[in-house]
């Protein structure tokens, strides 16, 4: 045997393959993995399998595992705060001293005083089990503080998906959007509005999408720029940020006036019609035009495509929620799709019967007595999540109003660069007891924590991921990384030394175990299929009808009413109009022509792209490579009276603040309008990503009165042409 057949042979035995699960983001896509030597070296598809994809994030998989940038240690922090300054501390050390706080802070200032914070990037689907509040399905809310005492659990979902997922839905059907679908299988017309299916995670539904295209079904994308999933779609039409409530009520005043509504499904089905005939006869198409930028003709035809489709679905996320009347432009919406017959029909918004859920939990609820932060003002959000309001929390942390917060412990998130105000946010940092942070790269707020806890990738976990119908185990591919844990591992470690960790399972095998052990499809049945396996039987429609949606098996909706509620009793009953009423952006070019004229664009903040993962991976060369840097997107026509060219140097500025971008000129985006990359302002980032922390833009003063949510998405601007190159080096 010549040495290079020999080499090529220990090559070959050194490969092993992996049917599993990819471990970079919550989405958990459905992957065979390919290891080299027992590192990961890359992933492909899995065929067959409901999230069978590898995106631009999971093609870099290996780079994102073995970065340098990797947290492999505990830390303690030996600097002030901000300073970034932390020497090593052993995992023993540290546990025993953040338990010692807590402890403390809770002898001073009661339990109430400390309060946890759950990211995107702590979502593995065990936890969410395990953690969730009785009847909560968000991700962001997690019990693990409830036995401590506290009510303060709070997460992403202060800023993002609750508004659409459960504020807009619940009052309006019942249930969250999470017992709904769109069937874009037997659609005739889907509409995309304010959403971007190809940068979802996982990113399934833009290849549904594209497959019902290519049988002849019609796509029409509602945006305020032209994404990617607007660029494959038949038709493009172009909002102005924050009016889509006005665009759909116009809708709803065409296809009424035209008799185009499901008489039947109205009559028997809702409560509020006739209130909304007169609210929405106010939103002439006219008007309308004048409202939201949208030609009065092309409201008309769009009103007559959904009505008349008898098979129109919907794919929508999170866009809508960042304006003034986010929670009621989405219900308008949603109401648009159920009185034109579009609800729970093929090819239609499908909704899921109401079955006893698969996957158990501990179901531990919040203490009584003392109500989370943010009920004063925000009592719906708060009782619907079981959470508390983060936006609420610097009232809290810095004048002690309603009572005072001492700790924070965040879990794979980072405030400083996805909330607005990064300045306030970091004097709230500066002024706790106790702030401890877990992750697996060093953030923006780990900088200020007292204790840095490395986490590990879900590449290095065991749990399992749950899809509709399907679930999958998770096997650990790879060992932990130096001495890196699962978020499982620390929080359950902490909830040993508070006192109550015989409330949970005890580790990784025994969650697994506990959740999955009622499964229709069982659990051992599942160790021997690694790709997973389907459950459950298709959904039939016009669930509504047979009782399949109510506790009590009765016909109708799981609402006061027993009725889909266009005039809901719950928002009534909170002091909120109980129409999906549109209001008017309070900082846009119509309510404040004053200061339009100072700032005369309209800025959007959050548009996703691919090489991201919110805040995270631009510290990647991979996917660094996709885009260097941050970017404005800026019509050419706003451009060129501004004197920017394409790859220009510019400054982002409101009267909050000014931020640095590079200048993309494209007409992808309307007039008037721009659109502008989100998650700068990290330590590990490169260098024009970490100047370019896009929420110096933006504040506390805009908010929706439903949900508590910043006005991200219906802001004004000004961009600027930098004035010296020189400016790349300095700005800040």
């Amino acid at each position: 045997m010549t040495s290079r057949s020999s080499a090529v042979q220990r090559d070959e035995q050194a490969v092993r393959k992996v049917v599993g699960l990819c471990g970079i983001c919550p989405g958990g896509c459905g992957v065979e993995i390919e290891l080299i030597d027992g590192r990961i070296e890359r992933l492909r598809p899995l065929k067959n399998h409901p999230a069978g994809v590898v995106c631009p994030r999971g093609a870099k998989a290996k780079e994102i595992v073995y970065s340098p940038d990797r947290l492999m240690h505990p830390l303690v922090r030996v600097g002030a705060k901000g300073e970034g300054r932390f020497e090593r501390v052993a995992w023993d050390a540290a546990l025993d001293r953040i338990a010692e706080r807590l402890l403390q802070i809770k002898r001073t200032s009661g339990p109430e005083a400390v309060m946890t914070y759950i990211g995107r990037g702590m979502f593995d689907s065990g936890l969410v089990e395990v953690f969730a509040p009785p009847g909560v399905n968000n991700f962001s809310s997690k019990s693990f503080i409830f036995p401590f005492g506290s009510p303060n659990n709070a997460g992403c979902g202060s800023v993002c998906q609750t508004a659409y997922g459960m504020l807009a839905a619940v009052p309006t059907f019942g249930f969250g959007m999470d017992a709904t679908y769109p069937d874009f299988g037997n659609a005739r017309l889907i509409v995309v509005w304010g959403a971007n299916p190809a940068t979802d995670s996982p990113p399934t539904a833009i290849g549904k999408i594209l497959a019902a295209k290519r049988k002849g079904v019609r796509v029409i994308a509602i945006d305020h720029m032209r994404s990617h999933a607007a660029g494959i779609a038949h038709q493009w039409v172009p909002i102005r940020s924050g009016t889509d409530g006005a665009l759909a009520l116009g809708m709803i005043n065409v296809i009424i006036g035209e008799r185009l509504y499901d008489e039947e499904f109205v009559r028997n089905w809702t409560v509020g019609f006739d209130e909304l005939r007169d609210y929405a006869a106010r939103f002439a198409p006219e008007e309308v035009e004048r409202i939201t930028r949208v030609p009065a003709g092309v409201v008309i035809e769009t009103a007559r495509a959904i009505a008349t489709a008898k098979h129109a679905t919907l794919s929508m996320y999170t866009g809508l929620e960042y304006t003034d009347s986010g929670v009621q432009n989405l219900r308008a919406v949603f109401i648009l799709f159920a009185i034109t017959g579009n609800l729970d029909v093929p090819g239609g918004i499908m909704l899921r019967a109401r079955r006893k859920a698969p996957y158990r939990r501990t179901n531990i609820a919040p203490p009584a007595g003392v109500k989370p932060i943010g009920y004063d003002k925000y009592p719906l959000f708060c009782e619907y999540t079981k959470s508390a309001q983060f936006m609420e929390a610097p009232r809290a942390i810095l004048e002690g109003d309603p009572y005072p917060i001492k700790a924070l412990i965040i879990g794979g998130a980072s405030i400083l660069t996805g909330y607005p105000d990064p300045d306030l946010w970091k004097r709230c940092f500066a002024a706790l007891d106790l702030l401890v942070v877990t992750d697996r790269f060093m953030t923006a707020d780990a900088q200020y924590a007292d204790f840095v806890l490395p986490a590990t990738t879900y590449f290095e976990n065991r749990g399992y991921q749950k899809f509709p119908g399907y679930v999958q185990l998770r096997e650990r591919v790879i060992e932990p990384l130096g001495e890196s844990r699962s978020d499982y591992w620390i929080f359950m470690q902490l909830a040993r030394r508070l006192g109550y960790g015989d409330l949970f399972p005890q580790d990784e095998d025994a969650l697994i175990d506990f959740v999955l052990r009622d499964h229709p499809v069982g659990l051992e049945e599942l160790r021997r299929h690694p790709e997973g396996m389907r459950f459950g039987k298709p959904e039939e429609p016009r669930k509504y009808e047979k009782g399949q949606l109510r506790e009590d098996q009765q016909p109708g909706f799981p609402t006061p009413s027993g009725k889909l509620e266009i005039a809901s009793s719950v928002l009534a009953k909170h002091g909120f109009d109980a129409l999906p009423t549109y209001t008017e952006p309070g900082e846009g070019p119509l309510a404040n022509q004053e200061l339009a004229r100072r700032y005369p664009l309209v800025l959007n903040t959050g548009a996703r792209i691919q090489s991201t993962y919110r805040s995270q991976h631009l510290n990647i060369p991979g996917l660094l490579a996709m885009q260097p840097e941050p970017q404005v997107l800026i019509h050419p026509g706003d451009a060129a009276v501004r004197g920017i060219a394409d790859g220009d140097f510019v400054h982002v500025r409101t009267p909050r603040g000014r931020v640095p971008f590079s200048a993309r000129v494209t007409d992808a985006v309307m007039t008037g309008q721009v659109e502008v990359n989100v998650g700068g302002g990290g330590p590990v980032q490169a260098e024009a990503w970490r100047r370019a922390n896009a929420n110096y833009l933006t504040d506390f003063a805009g908010r929706d009165p439903i949900s508590g949510f910043p006005t991200f998405k219906a802001l004004l601007c000004e961009v600027e042409k930098a004035e010296r190159e020189a400016e790349r080096q300095v700005a800040a």
